[in-house]
């Protein structure tokens, strides 16, 4: 085989790829007094390519953020398999130079240490992975926040010192800090006011160009689903129900369950234009 035959197998080959994974939780209790058994995912199969910007949408409770705890190594599926760049993800430390998937939430804010300074924050998976020297760490991070668009004097502050979308700048610096080649981002963009949101759109667009990485989006906006992805995945009840690129998708999804996601988001829009 040739070299760009080599290449070309490589490229074909999905960077995330999900196998038959099952995820079931219990909750509460009956009226036997029995904790009852929730089915969180039931056989998902997933794959994403190299470069592909993939939105996973479904209604509240469909298996959405499960997944992406799956995914990123940060609860383990009761079975199946995560295969991330060609490795199997044992759910174990990654290598210390190289994490090849990272999760970004909604409350970012509420996952960092409220005594920690920006770049202490920005560097902290470098501290835990054993990278660099304090100096080689901080001049990481301070060109990290200069490639979110963070000022370099701002390196010093406290997180509840920022603006909403200031703390989201500093959670995508922080988890571009150990290289990945994917992004989880569970809602990361909700609770933003439109320009902001806009202007974090574009930044991300900007990055997933020059770093080459890979996306997956969790949203239940679809306007920005159709701004941000070029695939569609619909979730139901914990299982993928529909796939198709965004073009097709918004032309006409083939589910009863992403023929509903798509209504109500008409119905909404229209409501706020009246």
């Amino acid at each position: 085989m040739t070299d760009q035959a080599l290449r070309q197998e490589e490229e074909q080959e999905p960077i995330l790829r999900a196998v038959n994974l099952r995820k079931r939780y219990t909750r509460g209790r009956g009226w036997r007094g029995k904790r009852q058994p929730v089915r969180s995912l039931r056989g998902i199969d997933l794959q994403i390519r190299a470069g592909q910007s993939l939105a996973l949408i479904g209604a509240s409770g469909s298996g959405k953020s499960t997944l992406a705890r799956c995914l990123a190594g940060l609860e383990r599926p009761d079975s199946g398999e995560v295969w991330v760049v060609g490795r199997h993800c044992g759910y174990s430390n990654h290598s210390r130079e190289f994490t090849p998937i990272h999760l970004i939430f909604q409350d970012c804010g509420l996952s960092t240490n409220p005594r920690f300074t920006a770049a202490e924050i920005v560097s902290e998976p470098l501290l835990i992975s054993h990278w660099g020297t304090k100096a080689e760490r901080t001049e990481r991070a301070i060109n990290l926040m200069k490639t979110v668009g963070l000022p370099v004097d701002a390196a010093g502050r406290r997180a509840d010192e920022f603006s909403g979308g200031q703390r989201r700048r500093l959670a995508v610096a922080r988890a571009l800090a150990l290289q990945p080649r994917v992004l989880i981002l569970d809602e990361a963009l909700s609770g933003l006011d439109l320009s902001t949101q806009a202007e974090m759109a574009n930044l991300l667009r900007e990055i997933r160009r020059a770093r080459a990485l890979t996306y997956l989006w969790i949203s239940h906006d679809l306007s920005l689903v159709a701004r941000l992805a070029s695939e569609v995945a619909v979730i139901d009840e914990g299982r993928i129900v529909e796939s198709a690129s965004v073009r097709e998708w918004f032309a006409g999804p083939q589910s009863s369950q992403g023929q509903a996601l798509l209504q109500a988001a008409r119905a909404w829009r229209n409501g706020l234009g009246r």
